[in-house]
């Protein structure tokens, strides 16, 4: 039977079968069904559309989808050496103009061709994937949902577990997908969907895939990097190219097909590009990684500080209540995040709002410090800390630390331990806690080579961490106040107090350029005279105060009050102290800007007071400005995330010094470097540029100094155990020559090598040529010996 006899059979069949009339009703059965399922179709939508059915969106968050980015900082150089992010959300925003064109291309050819051409749905592209997957069951059938359709899954569709839940989503999807096509362009769908994206490891979005995969940005992606980041959107666990090479591999080069079949990429580009190896060069995102973390630290605890209210404070902090208010008032860095506000009215997000917070930090000069940091304290300073420790039975504590003084310094830190407070919160008693510091426990502890997988008690841990010796290291331009390195302890992830900004320790005769200072402004010369003996001085209470000195060179002849600071001499200090008043001298360390309690008594001459290292770096640019101190300055200004300027920040100043008391303070501390305590830099490091500075070694070397400038660069470096306690025996390692001026060194011969900072030897000071040589050998012998006034009259 031919075919048309085959038809003319089945119609003669059913008009027997079904008479007119019933035909009719069959036929407008037919015709009814199809119209109530349009009816119930446009229903269904516009239920949805009104949010009747599901969510939809209001339009006020279709407008601003993304309202979560990661905040960046930027360092002086251009470099991003951190973020601040909502839980692991390190989404950093990128516009469009800044995606490589390949990228876009290899998204639009493997995920939806005809993207440029719809309006949020492919009805071909849908209709294809009905019929290949619904009906015939074929894998291979590919989807039919567009980009736009993927982005508004990514944004609002929450994540399901069946089939049919995930069917049910499809419809609510298609209407947002409508609504974004209304509202957005394709450029700014593509850039909101590779912005969205999760490509695992906390990289969210395409700026931060691109550096934790190939280390470089969106616009620097070659076309094969690019292919595999595309890859990746189908199924980011599954084509994962750190884990599974083989598989991505594959999938790059079907991304790379489809490119060559859509016309992106020419049949010879596309066999030489799908026969490269699968190249990733895999760098983990973690807030604590990456250059400055203490820096990023401090600069986050900054931003995000809350008004001071006093009840917050614990009643022994009534100091740090008081600075932070005067930060609060004063410091518009401080705070910043709550004292200003976005146009609705909210307080800005560190962690959401996509800032761009432009530091001072030069990259390279932060390097520098951390390598210098590390080379001489794992390299040199710790293992000969180290051997003198070596089976002492109080080690890492002094040989002369009493036993009564080491068990209260014990049981203060396991009190301050996470170990103590989380076994205190479980509700247990002082007699359980004392018997679990005292178990051995599996753990891991800090090595300069790597962790160490051991068995201690907590107690041997607390102790065990206690022995390495810390470290606090700032550079900052003198002429802008940027600070160009910051580097808070030697290791972030284990030691995270903050010796730079946050600790605080005696300053030991790095104090004596102020005290110096004030006896230059009071009528002193460099060139004065004086019997180098032994002084004492009467406290306002009576006591006799006779400091030693542990400089033996000398005694009993005249020296010159320049020699008496180029050798950090105890005497010519204090005799310079006896014409001078400590509330004087207090009221000039302010205008210093050197923060904290400060004891108005005859003592702190010799550095008693505790000081931060950032404080003590802002006052020595005073002798390097003619007498101005320049605030240290970590931001120049923050973006918000479309690049608009929020913020500019500029350093204050103030005058502390004339500038002819400025110029014999420059001239007398030059002669520190040049052949006094700092002359290790000339002949141990080999630096000729003009330079001044100070050493400062505190008593039992609890604490090494040392303070250094150069006509644009000052610095400073303090080296110490966690605790005073915790020192060298000796002087010659525990000097400030020997533990913190290396690090100054090793910093500038960097600095100097990288010619690129714009940092030269050749540098002069800007002094006139009166002060080139104050004293002079002629000077130095005719000046007159000046003779201590009486002690009553200096109280009076």
């Amino acid at each position: 039977m031919d075919k048309s006899n085959h038809v003319k059979y089945f119609e003669t069949k059913i008009r027997h079968r079904f008479p007119l009339k019933c035909r009719l009703y069959i036929i407008h059965a037919i015709w009814a069904c199809f119209f109530l399922g349009i009816i119930a179709v446009v229903c269904i939508f516009a239920a949805i559309s009104t949010g009747a059915i599901g969510y939809v969106p209001p339009i006020e968050q279709i407008e601003n989808p993304i309202d979560k980015y990661a905040t960046q900082i930027v360092s002086s150089d251009g470099r991003v050496i951190g973020h601040y992010a909502h839980g692991k959300d390190n989404r950093i925003y990128v516009s469009y103009s800044d995606l490589s064109p390949d990228l876009v291309k290899a998204l639009i050819a493997v995920e939806d061709k005809r993207f440029t051409k719809h309006s949020g749905i492919d009805v071909k592209g849908l209709f294809r994937a009905i019929v290949k997957r619904g009906l015939l069951w074929q894998r291979s059938g590919g989807g039919g949902s567009t980009i736009t359709q993927q982005l508004a899954k990514q944004l609002y569709s929450p994540h399901v577990e069946t089939l049919l839940e995930r069917l049910l989503q499809k419809p609510i999807e298609w209407v947002i997908a409508v609504r974004l096509e209304r509202y957005y362009t394709k450029e700014e769908i593509i850039n909101l969907y590779l912005n969205k994206f999760d490509f695992l490891y906390n990289a969210v979005g395409i700026q931060s895939a691109s550096h934790v995969y190939f280390g470089t940005t969106p616009a620097g992606l070659k076309i094969e990097e690019a292919a595999t980041l595309v890859g990746m959107c189908k199924n980011p666990s599954w084509y994962n190219p750190v884990r599974y090479g083989q598989r991505t591999s594959e999938r790059r080069n079907l991304v790379l097909k489809q490119m060559k079949e859509v016309g992106y990429l020419t049949a010879a580009a596309y066999d030489s590009l799908r026969q490269l190896p699968l190249t990733v060069n895999f760098t983990r995102l973690d807030h604590r990684d990456g250059p400055a973390p203490y820096f990023r630290e401090y600069l986050r605890l900054t931003l995000t500080a809350k008004k001071p209210v006093r009840s917050d404070y614990a009643s022994w902090q009534a100091q740090k209540f008081s600075d932070d208010s005067l930060a609060w008032a004063e410091n518009p860095l401080y705070g910043w995040c709550n004292k200003n506000r976005k146009s609705n009215g909210d307080a800005y997000n560190l962690y959401t709002d996509g800032l761009k917070i432009y530091t001072t930090i030069d990259s390279h000069m932060q390097q520098y410090a951390e390598e210098v940091v590390t080379e001489h304290m794992k390299g040199t300073l710790q293992p000969t800390f180290a051997r003198e420790k070596l089976g002492r039975a109080k080690a890492p504590f002094a040989s002369t630390e009493s036993d009564e003084n080491i068990r209260n310094i014990m049981a203060r830190a396991i009190r301050q331990s996470d170990r103590y407070r989380a076994l205190k919160n479980a509700g247990r008693s002082e007699a359980e806690i004392d018997k679990a510091f005292d178990t051995p426990v599996e753990m891991q502890v800090f090595s300069w080579n790597g962790m160490i997988d051991t068995v201690m008690t907590p107690t041997d841990s607390i102790r065990y961490c206690k022995s390495f010796l810390r470290t606090g290291f700032m550079a900052m331009d003198s002429r802008t106040g940027h600070v160009k390195a910051y580097v808070g302890g030697i290791d972030y992830n284990y030691f995270k107090y903050d010796m730079a900004t946050t600790g605080r320790r005696q300053i030991g005769s790095t104090m004596k350029p102020f005290l110096y200072s004030l006896a230059m402004i009071e009528g002193f010369s460099p060139c004065d005279k004086m019997l180098h003996v032994p002084q004492e001085l009467v406290s306002e209470s009576g006591d006799v105060w006779a400091p030693k000195n542990s400089n033996p060179r000398r005694v009993g002849e005249e020296v010159t009050i320049e020699w008496g600071l180029q050798q950090s001499s105890n005497w010519v200090t204090a005799y310079l102290m006896k014409h001078l008043s400590p509330y004087t001298l207090v009221r000039m360390l302010r205008s210093y800007g050197l923060k904290g309690f400060i004891d108005p008594v005859v003592a702190i001459c010799l550095g008693t007071p505790d000081i931060s290292v950032s404080e003590m770096v802002s006052a020595y640019t005073v002798f390097t400005n003619k007498g101005i101190r320049i605030e240290p300055l970590y931001v120049t200004r923050i973006e918000d995330s479309y690049g608009n300027p929020v913020a500019t920040f500029t350093p204050a100043t103030n005058e502390v010094l004339t500038e002819d008391a400025t110029c014999k303070m420059l001239y007398m501390m030059r002669g520190v470097i040049d052949g006094g305590t700092g002359s290790r830099i000339r002949y141990r490091y080999g630096i000729k540029a003009p330079m001044g500075g100070k050493t400062g070694t505190t008593q039992e070397n609890a604490d090494g100094w040392f303070m250094g400038f150069t006509p644009s660069l000052v610095a400073g470096c303090w080296v110490g155990g966690e605790d005073p306690s915790i020192h060298f025996d000796r002087m010659a390692e525990g000097q400030g020559a020997s533990m913190a001026l290396p690090i100054y060194a090793m910093f500038m011969q960097k600095v100097y090598a990288d010619k690129t900072l714009g940092y030269q030897e050749t540098e002069k000071f800007d002094m006139s040529e009166e002060y080139v040589d104050i004293c002079g050998s002629s000077g130095s012998e005719t000046a007159p010996v000046r003779r201590p006034s009486g002690l009553d009259e200096f109280f009076n």
